[in-house]
């Protein structure tokens, strides 16, 4: 039965050379990772499938192709590139050795590779795992470090560059170490062929980063209707276009707002200008009444010792009315004389 077993690891092992993955990585508790796991073309067909535990023969099945996603596990298989991708998300101390496996007569084909699971930063890890660019464009990736060892970047079963400069699949590649614990890579000139899945390496620690290289959208002519078809903008020229509006929409509410208090200040002085004009017709008004009654006053003073005064008629009062009878009269003559 050891014997067996024997077998089928040294089996197991010969079938490295069918399947190609990372090898070692650092990655924190509770995050996602997506590991890559390339195969050779006779086995597009079969099941793959991911497989947890340190040793090849007792590993327990973890996902597999035909039932693709459980609730920490997901693959997807692309055929054209012949990489499958296992996906495990919630990382804990307990993810730490794993066999990318291919399903096909007698004894399966795997490729182990190791975690480190850690609480803290990783030793070696990105900024995205997933890349998205243009045909012809550049893109920049920022591997960070807090390991020692050599620094390359990888495709995954093609070459790498080591160094400052290199080619990859006709793409130039440049890596910028002049910022410590960190190398920048740019890949230039990128074309369709450059999709899949590259590595970061330092010493002996590998983060798998994947590469999707689209055809730029592009104006099209059909019939009297032109469509045009554009990139979404960079946050530069979104700024930009921001800015564009937004400076000529506030120099028009500051005009506005000039004009408005410019206004005011006029209505004000309209307003203090006829209230002023009302109080110098009133004082004057008041004026032509002083110096009439100063004349009249000044009149009635000059007048040839007459006092004015003013009467008042009292009603008389109601006497108790007497009978006169004819034989109480008396009559007299009075004679004036000349």
């Amino acid at each position: 039965m050891a014997v067996l077993g024997f077998l089928l690891v040294l089996t197991g092992c010969t079938g490295i050379h069918s399947m190609t993955t990372v090898s070692e990585m650092s990655v924190k508790a509770g995050e996602t990772i997506s590991i890559p796991c390339l195969y050779d073309s006779e086995y597009i067909n079969n099941v793959k499938y991911l497989c947890q535990g340190y040793s090849w023969v007792s590993c327990s099945y973890a996902v597999k192709t035909d039932n693709p996603n459980t609730e920490r596990f997901s693959v997807s298989d692309d055929k054209i590139q012949r990489v499958f991708t296992v996906t495990i998300k919630g990382l804990t101390d307990q993810d730490t050795d794993y066999w990318c496996n291919v399903e096909k007569k007698g004894t399966d084909q795997g490729k182990w590779f190791h975690m480190t699971v850690t609480r803290g930063i990783p030793n070696l890890h990105v900024d995205h795992q997933e890349i998205v660019a243009f045909n012809g464009e550049n893109i920049t990736i920022n591997c960070y470090y807090r390991n020692h060892g050599d620094m390359k970047w990888c495709r995954l079963g093609h070459s790498c560059v080591e160094g400052s400069f290199g080619l990859i699949d006709e793409a130039k590649v440049t890596i910028d170490t002049r910022v410590a614990n960190v190398f920048t890579v740019t890949m230039s000139g990128l074309t369709m062929e450059n999709s899949g899945w590259y590595w970061c390496a330092k010493g002996n620690l590998q983060m798998p980063v994947h590469v999707k290289v689209t055809e730029k959208p592009t104006t099209v002519t059909s019939n009297s209707c032109l469509t045009t078809l554009s990139p979404i903008p960079d946050f530069e020229e979104l700024q930009s276009d921001i800015l564009s509006f937004v400076i000529p929409l506030c120099l028009l509410v500051i005009a506005v707002m000039v004009t408005l208090l410019i206004w005011f200040l006029l209505k004000r002085h309209r307003s203090s200008d006829t209230t002023r004009a009302e109080k110098e017709v009133n004082r004057t008004v008041a004026k032509s009444r002083r110096i009439s009654r100063q004349r009249t006053n000044a009149a009635m003073e000059s007048d040839t010792g007459v006092v004015y005064t003013t009467v008042t008629t009292a009603k008389p009062p109601t006497l108790p009315r007497v009978e006169i009878k004819p034989e109480d009269v008396t009559y007299s003559i009075i004679a004036l004389q000349p």
